[in-house]
């Protein structure tokens, strides 16, 4: 389709804003809200999304006023945190909790700079329009649009109510794996409550040298060995890899991986390996493959449409 407009979401926040909210341009936009999405938005990007005590990510997230307990409540950055909703209590809040008596630390944007400074090269070289993350989230959440790529290109050029096709995916498949050593820990048995743990988490406490950052020795819980640990060397390059097409029985099957120097494949669709000598080739995963959703499923990979086409 022809292109009639191009605008590029230069970064998550406007810092030039945050330093003076007066300031006045063709891109900037007014308002309350505008100004809460973007101070909100920069102090989650600023702690990478993640709580600032227990260090959870994948969880509800809010912003915390650091100086709140000595009635500080200003909105500056500096001022704020990121916390989950189990940090974020009120028993935290009194004198004696974590959050009380705690002095804000300001981190450096040199990472967020540089990605601004690429992407305004970007916009001077294509003389396009601009905006930034606050604005399209801010946009996207009074949608009701969920997080992801098009949603957000779709708030980008101005969609409110248009009719929308389904999203393609391209996904990019190596052929071959460059990892040449894979080392599978050893098991052991936890005598506290009998389950199969790996040596990585029954191991002595020590993180390291220098500091005084030492855990707990879990050695002593280490009980009768399930399995040792071992070292496997990629000696050979084998003729199928992981997402090929092949044709078992008749039917089409997707490549998981070798096994035995390449004498079994294990197929996705299958719960055992089979022999490889008795499948065949029908299309090899390189390049670009296309990935869709559909109903069924969370992801399709649509590898054997595409052959079939």
């Amino acid at each position: 389709m022809p292109i009639a407009n191009v605008v590029v979401e230069v970064a998550n926040f406007d810092t030039h804003k945050l330093k003076n909210p007066n300031v006045v341009d063709k891109g900037y936009q007014q308002g309350e809200q505008q100004d809460f999405w973007n101070v909100r938005e920069y102090v989650l990007y600023r702690d990478n999304y993640t709580c600032q005590l227990c260090g959870k990510k994948n969880t509800i997230l809010e912003v915390h006023h650091i100086g709140y307990w000595k009635e500080d409540r200003t909105d500056r950055p500096g001022n704020l945190i990121t916390l989950c909703t189990k940090c974020h209590s009120p028993s935290n809040h009194k004198e004696g909790g974590k959050l009380y008596g705690m002095e804000p630390v300001q981190k450096p944007l040199k990472g967020a700079t540089f990605m601004s400074t690429i992407r305004w090269k970007l916009v001077n070289t294509l003389m396009c329009g601009y905006t930034y993350g606050y604005i399209t989230k801010s946009k996207r959440v009074s949608l009701g649009l969920e997080k992801t790529h098009y949603n957000d290109a779709f708030c980008i050029a101005g969609g409110i109510n248009q009719q929308r096709i389904e999203p393609i995916y391209f996904e990019q498949n190596r052929r071959n794996n460059r990892s040449l050593e894979k080392f599978y820990d050893a098991k052991y048995v936890d005598i506290r409550d009998k389950s199969i743990k790996t040596g990585q988490e029954l191991f002595c406490g020590r993180r390291t040298r220098n500091k005084n950052l030492n855990g707990e020795n879990l050695h002593k819980c280490r009980g009768a060995k399930v399995s040792k640990g071992r070292r496997n060397i990629r000696k050979q390059r084998y003729a199928y890899q992981p997402k090929d097409i092949v044709i078992f029985e008749g039917k089409k099957y997707t490549v998981q991986g070798v096994q035995n120097k390449g004498e079994y494949i294990k197929l996705r669709e299958k719960s055992k390996p089979v022999k490889t000598n008795l499948v065949k080739p029908y299309m090899f995963s390189k390049g670009y493959s296309v990935v869709y959703k559909c109903n069924s499923s969370p992801t399709c990979r649509s590898g054997s449409l595409l052959a079939e086409k």
